[in-house]
């Protein structure tokens, strides 16, 4: 809940500007008829509006229009703030379900970042945090997830970025064993973690979460190995992965 209600003035002017925002060109009465505003109240807001640059008022027309600097307005939000706004309900009710904490990464150069982490909601976490940890391409399973699965120009120019990257998984990994791994990923359908990287006690399965041919982001569950040591009990785990992010690729296709 917020500490202060909020300021009613700045909550008419944000949906006087996103009406606007929907016509080409506007006046007082449809937006009197939109919003339910009085008149008055709408003018003073025009004004203001018009005083900060995001409004324009047209003397031939007579009619109000937003100007160029309400796409500054949507500057940050591009496809990570999307993605994890669209996938945070996911990745809580699938810990709910299964327990286990999820992950949500996007691509960082030559690694994914976790953007998302439900460790807060998991009784169970093997970790304590992980919001912004890098993830090697080459051995963790967020990472692998998207190399895996992303177009093969962009996995042309990350294999050579992990070529000189400062992270020794990444420098370790040898094409062959990179054409391998990827074939056993795209078999699957999800990545692991190599299970030669630390902590040993723990592991990951993961699934990209694409748009068309693009990979946003990878999605992932993060598990004790003793806890899940059979196929029955990964099963468990990998379908109700699977359905998650069906439900977050299907969401970001009607966005």
């Amino acid at each position: 809940m917020p500490s202060y209600p909020p300021v009613q003035s700045v909550v008419r002017a944000l949906s006087l500007l996103a009406e606007i925002n929907r016509s080409d060109f506007t006046t007082v009465g449809d937006l009197h008829a939109a919003t339910g505003l009085p008149k008055p109240t709408i003018v003073r807001l025009l004004e203001t509006l018009i005083g900060a640059g995001y409004v324009h008022y047209d003397d031939r027309l007579r009619r109000y229009q937003v100007t160029a600097q309400t796409a500054s307005l949507s500057a940050g939000f591009h496809g990570a703030p999307v993605l994890i706004e669209i996938a945070r309900p996911w990745a809580k009710a699938l810990t709910r379900e299964i327990k286990w904490p999820t992950a949500v990464c996007v691509l960082d150069r030559d690694a994914v970042t976790v953007k998302l982490s439900t460790i807060p909601d998991s009784p169970i976490s093997p970790f304590h945090a992980t919001i912004g940890q890098r993830l090697s391409l080459a051995a963790r399973a967020l990472g692998r997830a998207y190399l895996a699965f992303c177009p093969d120009d962009e996995r042309r120019i990350l294999v050579e970025l992990m070529k000189v990257s400062p992270d020794a998984e990444n420098r370790a990994c040898t094409e062959a064993d990179l054409d391998a791994m990827i074939a056993t990923v795209r078999r699957r359908g999800f990545a692991e973690r190599d299970a030669e990287v630390e902590p040993r006690s723990s592991s990951t399965i993961a699934v990209p979460l694409m748009l068309a041919e693009r990979v946003l982001g990878t999605f992932g569950v993060t598990f004790f190995r003793s806890a899940v040591a059979t196929p029955e009990a990964r099963s468990r785990i990998y379908y109700p992965l699977k359905e998650a992010a069906a439900g977050i690729e299907a969401e970001l296709r009607a966005r």
